[in-house]
């Protein structure tokens, strides 16, 4: 297979190349004639081109690197259902307004995929415009995310995470299935919304500066970065039945919404 361009480290380039790996990743999608696929980081259409062949609604693939998009537009000249978007992808976010039920593939540069997968989980009108995300990471941080609690692995991007959606690991990914050949093994994951999940915190930007307090000393014990959220309320504690001697990776994604919920609540 020639590649035309040098991959390029800055925006973190390895080109998935296997065939089959292509293939069971595309079937997770389950990709029907009236839906609209997202793909994030299209490269050279390795995958672009896989989907086309299924006849979605439409697909917008977006590209950062100027000349790896020129490429792919010249080759999918014929697909008319195809629209290659040279951006970043938080750009396209905040510029086009998705319609409900999008299927969004991804093969996220290392340097990128917690920032993606953070931004599509704290969306403030829920449930999203995606109905399923199916994302590629290196495999530590696809730990990171499965873990639930009481591992070294267990921090914010889980809690985060599996507030609002319903993740499956699929498979692990060779390096071996990359150009250029990558470091680390990856894996993916597919992540569905849960349309009435249960914590309902209002601002997702809570969760979010509760996870960062407390998870900002893991390795020591919650009490004072408690004290930074709720003052010496020590009632707080209580009431939510947290042992303030606990280190934040003690503690369990359902304690993490209802400190969440507690901490909204001095701002009503």
């Amino acid at each position: 297979m020639k590649f035309p361009n040098k991959p390029k480290k800055s925006l973190g380039q390895n080109f998935l190349i296997d065939q089959n790996i292509i293939q069971k990743i595309i079937a997770i999608g389950n990709i029907k004639n009236n839906k609209t696929v997202l793909e994030i980081g299209s490269g050279y259409g390795h995958l672009t081109k896989k989907i086309a062949n299924l006849k979605p609604k439409k697909i917008y693939a977006i590209e950062k690197d100027k000349n790896l998009a020129y490429l792919l537009k010249n080759d999918l000249t014929e697909s008319k259902n195809i629209e290659i978007i040279n951006d970043d992808i938080f750009n396209f976010f905040k510029r086009k307004i998705l319609k409900k039920d999008v299927i969004v593939f991804g093969n996220l540069p290392y340097n990128i995929s917690t920032k993606v997968l953070t931004y599509l989980v704290m969306l403030e009108i829920w449930p999203p415009w995606y109905d399923n995300l199916i994302l590629m990471f290196q495999k530590e941080v696809a730990d990171r995310i499965i873990t639930t609690n009481k591992s070294k692995t267990f921090g914010r991007l889980s809690v985060l995470c599996n507030w609002r959606l319903e993740i499956k690991k699929h498979f692990d990914v060779s390096e071996n299935c990359f150009f250029p050949k990558p470091k680390v093994k990856s894996t993916v994951l597919s992540f569905k919304p849960k349309k009435n999940y249960l914590y309902k915190i209002k601002n997702p930007k809570n969760l979010e500066n509760v996870t960062r307090i407390l998870f900002s000393n893991r390795r020591k014990m919650i009490n004072k970065n408690f004290i930074k959220l709720f003052g010496h309320k020590q009632n707080y504690a209580k009431d939510l039945n947290v042992n303030l001697n606990k280190r934040p990776e003690d503690l369990n994604c359902e304690t993490f919404y209802k400190i969440a919920m507690k901490y909204e609540k001095l701002f009503d």
